[in-house]
């Protein structure tokens, strides 16, 4: 797509929206910016950007005249692509993209893109680690926080360009083109945006649209979606699986990850004393990882030595302090059932589980039957709290402790949990509502358990 003179209309003042002015500006573009936040200043988005001049930017409502100038339609992730606005611009066949697409656009070098409902942000940061090891360039963007807009024009012939990408994200992608893609697993998620499992499952699955037999796309086995998928992916397919000893990919037997290739298998590592990361979810994580370290070509003995000092991203399974006899976990990044089903998992004393907040859509069933005894009690709040607890009731879980803020619910984890115990922050739904984000909610619980 050419973008030298074309009028482009960025949806969003963000921090990828304010990237992507400076990313059309060097290429010749002519951006425009709005946010519908009648709240938000003019004057105070401007500063935000250095090379902002006198552009047009707009809050609130959008002049006619500007709409209908729109030659390029740039949408924020967090704009569904089928309201009425989008559509409006759709109708008169006005290309509409994201910011991954547009970073794209400009990208000149090798990309690695990594999807999946859960363990994005630590494969994404692993595979960044091991990229950074083998390669002199490389840039690690998207979901994981830093924009990929704000990278692209910095990438050349010999760069690598490690991305975590939402289903919000793959809603826009066209000549996307990753070198290896990665699909780490696909469970109900987002159903509020996406509407239905098979527009999500599309989303998700958009990431290896483009790939061709040349290059590889990583997909877990145990997953039926992606064992599906893997039939007419248009990229090479490796598996790997947590299960099923396969006689091609990487898996698990017992404590160690294997390698089978040509009818030969190669044990690569332990997961006890070869891992820092803790749970069955980081072993898959792990094993994604080896394949698209292997697909790029990087060393092995260069991929395990990063493996064997990579410790936990914040806000997954992370370990936060053991105050008194009890261990604090932060696991805010579990936003739906199944991540935090892996906190569960990953836990060998009795819990005092955090769970609730804002309403996605989710059914809890298979997060409740997860605990296994293992949860002592369980501390809801927010949005989701009655619909949980009835959910917990209908599988005969009745250890329910209800809060009106997150700071009752640290205060009764702390007068539950005795010493030999576990307080886990997993709450199996999204921050929104009480707090701007996941990193937010877990950075204050971080600082309670801290304060104690």
């Amino acid at each position: 797509m050419e973008l030298k003179n074309k009028r482009a209309l960025i949806i969003g003042s963000g921090k990828s929206g304010i990237a992507a002015v400076t990313l059309l500006q060097e290429a010749g573009a002519d951006p425009v910016l709005y946010d519908s936040n009648e709240k938000l200043e003019v004057e105070e988005i401007r500063k935000k950007i250095t090379s902002a001049g006198d552009m047009e930017i707009y809050t609130g409502s959008l002049p006619e005249a500007v709409e209908s100038s729109t030659e390029l339609l740039i949408l924020s992730p967090g704009v569904p692509v089928d309201t009425p606005f989008v559509e409006g611009f759709r109708k008169r066949q006005i290309p509409i993209i994201g910011e991954i697409e547009l970073g794209y656009l400009l990208e000149r070098g090798r990309v690695v893109a990594i999807t999946g409902t859960n363990g994005k942000t630590t494969t994404t940061t692993l595979v960044g680690e091991i990229m950074k090891a083998h390669f002199n360039k490389v840039f690690v963007v998207g979901n994981i926080g830093n924009p990929y807009t704000l990278e692209a024009s910095k990438t050349d012939g010999n760069s690598v360009t490690v991305a975590e990408i939402s289903s919000f994200q793959l809603e826009t992608v066209d000549t996307f083109h990753p070198a290896v893609s990665a699909i780490l697993n696909i469970t109900p998620d987002h159903l509020n945006r996406h509407h239905t499992m098979e527009n999500y499952v599309a989303a998700k699955e958009a990431i290896a649209g483009r790939q061709t037999k040349a290059e590889v796309c990583v997909l877990n086995y145990e997953d039926e979606y992606l064992r599906d998928f893997a039939k007419r992916c248009p990229a090479k397919v490796i598996f790997f699986s947590s299960v099923q000893t396969l006689e091609e990919g990487f898996y698990q037997e017992g404590d160690h990850i294997y390698r089978a290739e040509n009818g030969n298998r190669k044990q690569i590592l332990n997961i006890h004393t070869d891992m820092n990361l803790v749970g069955q979810c980081n072993v898959e994580n792990v094993m994604a990882a080896l394949a698209i370290a292997e697909s790029m070509q990087v060393p092995l003995e260069v991929t395990l030595a990063v493996i064997k000092e990579f410790k936990a991203v914040e806000h997954r399974i992370e370990y936060v302090a053991e105050k008194d006899g009890v261990v604090y976990y932060n696991d805010s990044k579990g936003t739906n059932p199944d991540a935090a089903i892996q906190g569960i998992r990953a836990m060998s004393r009795p819990t005092v589980l955090i769970g609730g907040g804002y309403d996605k859509g989710s059914e809890y069933d298979e997060w409740i039957e997860a605990f296994g005894g293992k949860v002592k009690c369980l501390v809801l709040l927010g949005q989701t709290r009655e619909k949980i607890a009835e959910c917990a009731k209908k599988h005969g879980f009745t250890a329910i402790r209800m809060a009106d803020s997150f700071e009752e619910a640290f205060r009764i984890c702390t007068e539950t949990a005795e010493s030999g115990d576990a307080v886990l922050l997993s709450p199996a739904c999204a921050s929104w509502g009480m707090f701007s984000n996941y990193e937010e909610r877990g950075r204050i619980f971080k600082e309670y358990v801290n304060a104690l």
